[in-house]
């Protein structure tokens, strides 16, 4: 009954679509938090000061 009434609106809380919505937003951030390190870590890389000996 509970979620039914979050659903209908009729109480305050978070909507089975709502929350489905929040999952995938947050693991979409995860993956792209993951590949802004990797292209971070390539700039230093190939920013580095390298010598021919």
């Amino acid at each position: 009954m509970k979620l039914a009434d979050i659903e209908d609106g009729n109480r305050p809380g978070v909507t089975a679509v709502q929350s489905a919505d929040l999952r995938e937003a947050r693991r979409r951030i995860k993956l792209l938090e993951q590949e802004n390190e990797i292209l971070r870590r390539a700039a230093a890389f190939f920013a580095r000061d390298i010598s021919p000996k």
